[in-house]
């Protein structure tokens, strides 16, 4: 029965070990990692562990969301919908105003008839969200204010959704492990951003900035298979209005996607053909929040000749297909960023896709669809700070670990084998398998490695050096005390197991702290000492009490043991 839990203990120590060995030298598991030589020896070890900032290069951003234009916009468009509104009804609406300066949001209405203001308050209330602006009228105006506090509230959402949707468009570009997250103080929209190991930060940036407001848009015209109707210039256009542009339309840059191959002759292509303008209905009669997703569609093969299909979410269809069914033989403008990308005629109903057509190439029609996918920003983004860390730093730092952990480690070893003799090649043993297994574990978990990880590497290493001080030092004490070998080694574990727990259970609760309070490189820290402890346990209890198990099976008559 005893060979038999020795033989158990055995197996599992090998499976573990085995399966250590494959996830750390295994077979390459990241893509587009680059290769590290440590003293002329190739290794799959950073091949296969996800490395940080600091150890791989990469970008690393400061940006801010300009949560006062987010306000401004959100004002202006507010304004606008609540004067359609009351127009809509027929209501005695004359023409709105706002105020967007010195942290003052408001919105106000002209109106010619005081006995009317309820119903205008009423009509407006349902079609524009005002629950968080506080009203006031007078005998000419009904106004809308927008309180600090309400500010505050949506300046955090939009940095929040500014947030997710930065996320969503990193993570779709292939960026990996990236640390994003706040910055700085809660109000002042910052966001930090880096991203190991990125190849063509410049397109990340652009993908960030990009906007994605789509519109699908009725272009005012005479309707039938006749051309569009397209004006020259902006003051001609205004002039089709009769000299003024009502609340109900909007002048647009008509310009067909026509991407330069090339840019030396981007500035010619855009000479060649000028833009026009079109008069479009207002309010759109679907956007982008209707989107349920894009992609890049090449019709012919051709590099420059790509689409961007769309499909709409149920709601939006539906309110699409409506649209259309009533506008058969009119004219609809696919609008991106407030300006008409291209005009289809309808000919028929059409209820949940479309496509924004154009000599669009493989990589901008990918990153329009994502963009697209991932939704609008609140506003747009400036970027504040920006440090890029080259791959040669990098690997410095690497090495530089390496050194430092394996000359800790050859330390380690001479201590433990001069001061403990035989039992040293046992803590020795138990010190390398602790080493490798967390290297597996991170790989495991996907978790990235840093500078400061390192750091926690060497710290668990000393910690497991602890471990196996208690156990042999309990053991000296046991033998010392007239016990057995057999007695003083299972004493010895025993005894000192308690002491182990305690000391590490205080450690990970530190640990996690850190982790919980901590940004990307004070987290790399506690993950890996987290790790190390764990593991500890079973290489520096399980594993060294085996081998000893095994020194006993094969003389258990032993009088003494080299300690």
């Amino acid at each position: 029965m005893k060979n038999k839990s020795l033989l158990i203990r055995t197996i599992i120590i090998v499976v573990i070990f085995l399966v250590g060995v494959y996830l750390v030298f295994g077979p390459r598991r990241i893509p587009n990692s680059s290769d590290f030589t440590w003293t002329g020896i190739k290794t799959n070890l950073s091949e296969n562990i996800n490395l940080g900032l600091d150890l791989r290069g990469g970008s690393h951003l400061v940006m801010r969301v300009k949560t006062d234009d987010y306000l401004k916009v959100l004002t202006e468009n507010n304004a606008q919908a609540a004067e359609t509104a009351a127009k809509d009804a027929k209501l005695p609406v004359t023409a709105s105003s706002v105020v967007t300066e010195n942290n003052t949001y408001q919105i106000n209405l002209n109106v010619s008839d005081a006995s009317q203001s309820a119903a205008i308050i009423e009509e407006v209330k349902k079609k524009v969200d005002l629950a968080n602006w506080t009203e006031s009228q007078n005998a000419t105006s009904i106004s809308w204010s927008l309180p600090l506090q309400a500010q505050d509230l949506l300046k955090r959402q939009a940095v929040d959704q500014a947030l997710k949707i930065i996320d969503s468009r990193i993570n779709a570009f292939g960026v990996k492990e990236p640390t994003l997250q706040k910055y700085g103080a809660e109000t002042s929209g910052q966001i930090l951003l880096q991203m190991p190991g990125v190849d063509d930060p410049e397109r990340v940036k652009s993908l960030l900035r990009a906007e994605s407001n789509l519109q699908l848009m009725k272009v005012v015209g005479p309707g039938s298979p006749s051309p569009v109707t397209t004006y020259n210039t902006e003051a001609e256009a205004k002039q089709s209005l009769g000299g003024n542009v009502p609340a109900n339309r909007r002048i647009m840059i008509y310009r067909e996607r026509d991407e330069p191959t090339s840019s030396a002759n981007k500035a010619a292509d855009n000479n060649k053909t000028p833009p026009k303008y079109v008069v479009v209905e207002f309010p759109a009669v679907v956007d982008g929040s209707e989107l349920r997703d894009a992609s890049a569609v090449s019709r012919t093969g051709s590099e420059g000749d790509y689409q961007i299909s769309f499909s709409l979410k149920p709601a939006g269809a539906q309110k699409f297909g409506e649209w259309t069914g009533k506008n058969i033989n009119n004219y609809m403008g696919v609008a991106l960023n407030d300006e008409i990308k291209s005009v289809a005629y309808i000919k028929s109903q059409i209820f949940d896709s479309g496509e924004i057509s154009g000599k669009f190439t493989k990589t901008s029609a990918e990153d329009l669809a994502l963009t697209l996918k991932s939704g609008a920003l609140p506003a747009k983004i400036e970027y504040q700070e920006e440090r890029t860390v080259g791959p040669s730093l990098g690997a410095d730092s690497i090495e530089a670990g390496v050194e430092a952990s394996l000359g800790g480690l050859a330390f380690i070893v001479v201590f433990m084998l001069f001061y403990y003799r035989g039992s040293g090649i046992n803590a020795v043993v138990a010190l390398i398998l602790n080493l490798l297994l967390t290297m597996a574990a991170l790989i495991l978990i996907k978790s990235t490695l840093t500078l400061p990880g390192i750091a926690g590497l060497i710290l668990g290493i000393g910690m497991a050096v602890d471990s196996n001080v208690l156990i042999f030092e309990r053991i000296r004490e046991e033998l010392r005390a007239g016990r057995s070998v057999a007695e003083a080694i299972g004493l010895g574990f025993d005894r000192a197991f308690v002491t182990i727990i305690d000391t590490h259970l205080t450690t990970i609760i530190s640990s996690a702290i850190l982790y919980l309070n901590g940004t990307g490189p004070i987290r790399g820290f506690a993950v890996t000492l987290v790790l190390g402890l764990l593991i500890n346990l079973f290489s520096a209890v399980f594993v060294s009490r085996t081998i000893f198990m095994w020194l006993l099976e094969r003389n258990p008559d032993a009088k003494t043991v080299s300690i």
